[in-house]
């Protein structure tokens, strides 16, 4: 059974032990994590400490060595990706993947016919996607693209393509949202900008997500767990994470004090 956490909730994402193994080396090592339904959870450590493969085996694009993840108390280790997604765990990958020559509303039309019967066969006719039309502006208006959608997703600047890949993520009306770096790249009003679009996603959501940036995890994260060599240093709020020692002398330092 999950193991509720402080405040009496089950976990809606736990993992047990996860390992992964590269050629005999240990990418990730005997990971517990417990995320409840609700939560904003971040994921910190510097390159190399394990938190892209951890995101990869949670959505089934690596197998674990060993271990399990449940998912809602169901078991999904080793399942496909298309398998997790439709369970509704949807993710922001770091690098954007866009179709640099489609508008933003057909990105979202897309995205939304995927859920549908209309996945394989929604080329026969054009208009098949004008269905999703209205859902895929109410989308594209939570991220704040609403009076781009015509536009080419080509033309946006780099902080507007990851607007639009968390409204692509949004598309799969996902119960978990994991991303991956969201704010990598960005300059200071991006980033400060999309803090508070997770923020606005982030009710009634459960996310989990991995940054850099102390300032995004401080201003979004609920609790955090630091990674360090592929095994967890620490986990609890940010102000008891920055103020352990371990991390402080592993991560942190004097800068963030």
């Amino acid at each position: 059974m999950p193991k509720p956490d402080r405040a009496g909730r089950s976990p809606l994402l736990e993992t047990r032990a996860l390992t992964r193994e590269f050629s005999g080396f240990r990418a990730v090592s005997d990971v517990d994590l417990a995320v409840p339904e609700g939560e904003v959870h971040a994921l910190v450590g510097p390159n190399g400490a394990g938190k892209t493969t951890l995101f990869n085996m949670l959505t089934g694009f690596l197998t674990p060595t060993s271990g399990q993840i449940l998912f809602g108390g169901h078991d999904i280790t080793g399942k496909q990706p298309e398998t997790i997604a439709h369970l509704g765990v949807a993710r922001s990958f770091q690098i954007t993947s866009l179709f640099e020559e489609m508008s933003l509303l057909e990105h979202l039309e897309l995205a939304l016919a995927s859920t549908t019967s209309l996945t394989t066969r929604f080329w026969k006719s054009p208009r098949s996607l004008d269905q999703f039309r209205a859902r895929g502006m109410e989308l594209l208006d939570e991220v704040g693209l609403a009076d781009r959608s015509a536009q080419r997703a080509g033309t946006l600047a780099y902080g507007q393509k990851r607007a639009l890949e968390l409204a692509i993520a949004l598309a799969l009306d996902p119960r978990l949202l994991l991303l991956d770096e969201p704010t990598a790249g960005m300059g200071v009003e991006d980033i400060d900008r999309t803090i508070e679009l997770v923020k606005a996603i982030a009710v009634d959501r459960t996310v989990i997500f991995v940054d850099h940036n102390m300032h995004v995890v401080g201003s979004l994260a609920d609790r955090v767990t630091v990674l360090q060599a592929g095994s967890v240093l620490a986990t609890g709020t940010y102000d008891e994470v920055r103020a352990d020692e371990r991390v402080i002398s592993a991560y942190l330092g004097a800068a963030h004090d």
